[in-house]
């Protein structure tokens, strides 16, 4: 649990601001001349009007010498010195910004970025902790000989930004968005910055190896949070490989650090819920839908489950059918009592609440056949009334 610290206490006082109607040539040359990952955007009469980050600009494919800054700049939630660390990552999580503004009296005065808050509660008691704790096992991997488009289909299909790279059976890579976008689709833009469709085809069939980073940084599944998160922040990298015995065994981004901080004010709470997404409109029948069907999931699980949280991504493909949108939701069940666990499951279709409840379902199936539920009498009867004669996984 974290007390003691807050926003007041991490974020960084200074920063860098750009006009909305400047260039985005402009963001470029602070970010080259600065460390900082996030720029402070005002509009025409000096007033905040949101963020812009260096991710952005990377990912971009629009030429930065006409285009106006307004045009990639984003919201962020505001949040003031007093917040606490976990709300702080809460909030992060749930707009999908890793950098927020810090408000004093209507003033900016300062940004806290993700770095910043898991930092902060690593140096707490937590940070005693086993990395085990909150990386995600059994992670999807690809062999080196794979393509780039399999790289790419595999991200967009889970919604996941790191992939290991696997040769003989061992770990020779790792591959993140950042690292195609930078070292594949960047360089081969042209002067025009239009599309590179003739490129295309045979971009996306370079094998793998040719784009992984390597060697991978790994560290054991007992590595101390604070270690891991000193090791992350001394390298400059942003996913750590755990291994034990050679063996993959699961890896650690960012993002598995934020959301158990999110939580860290609710341990004493049943089971409860989150929402982020990309592009999908959860409007509040849509909210509503999902936490019926979670208040009937936790009911199931109340004495097993004590605590902990669902987080649910939606992301829009853009496609539509009949006017339903083709949404891909991605659940991540967090537990710290009872059955302890990381459970995740996805799935993919037309309409935000057929899509969520198909993958709410996938979870149920998951957690029915963990180890410590797969031979408990009343949940191996419910297993093979809803899915059938367990599977030798069990």
């Amino acid at each position: 649990m974290m007390t003691s610290i807050s926003v007041g206490d991490i974020f960084s006082k200074e920063f860098a601001s750009v006009n909305e109607n400047e260039v985005l040539s402009q963001c470029l040359d602070l970010f080259k001349k600065g460390t900082s990952p996030v720029l402070a955007v005002l509009d025409e009469k000096g007033k905040y009007a949101g963020v812009i980050t260096r991710k952005w600009t990377v990912r971009a494919r629009l030429d930065p010498a006409t285009t106006k800054i307004k045009t990639l700049m984003r919201p962020a939630p505001k949040v003031e010195p007093e917040v606490s660390l976990s709300k702080a990552a809460k909030l992060m999580i749930e707009s999908g910004a890793r950098q927020l503004p810090v408000f004093e009296k209507e003033k900016l005065v300062g940004f806290v970025t993700d770095e910043q808050i898991i930092h902060g509660a690593v140096t707490q008691e937590w940070g005693s902790s086993p990395i085990e704790q909150i990386m995600t096992k059994a992670p999807f991997t690809l062999e080196a000989t794979r393509s780039v488009g399999a790289v790419l289909s595999l991200f967009r299909e889970h919604d996941i930004s790191h992939v290991p790279i696997m040769e003989s059976g061992r770990v020779v890579g790792i591959i993140s968005t950042h690292d195609i976008i930078e070292n594949i689709f960047q360089p081969n833009q042209r002067q025009t910055m239009g599309d590179i469709k003739g490129e295309k085809i045979q971009v996306l069939s370079i094998p793998a190896k040719g784009v992984m980073i390597s060697p991978v940084i790994t560290v054991s599944p007992g590595t101390a949070l604070k270690d891991a998160e000193s090791k992350m922040h001394d390298l400059n990298i942003h996913c750590l490989v755990v291994s034990a015995k050679d063996r993959l065994v699961g890896i650690v981004t960012k993002l598995d650090f934020l959301e158990p901080i999110s939580q860290m004010e609710e341990l004493d709470r049943r089971l409860t819920i989150q929402f982020a997404s990309k592009g999908a409109v959860i409007d509040e029948n849509a909210q509503g839908f999902m936490m019926g069907e979670f208040d009937s999931f936790t009911r199931k699980y109340k004495d097993l489950l004590e605590s902990g949280t669902l987080f649910v991504y939606m992301k829009l493909h853009g496609t539509n059918h009949k006017g339903l949108p083709l949404i891909h939701c991605r659940l991540q069940l967090r537990t710290v009592k009872g059955v302890r666990g990381f459970f995740n499951a996805s799935a993919e279709g037309f309409g935000v609440e057929p899509t969520f409840r198909v993958a709410l379902d996938r979870l149920d199936k998951r957690i029915l056949r963990s180890k410590e539920l797969a031979f408990d009498p009343t949940f191996a009867r419910e297993y093979i009334r809803k899915y059938g004669f367990p599977t030798e996984e069990l």
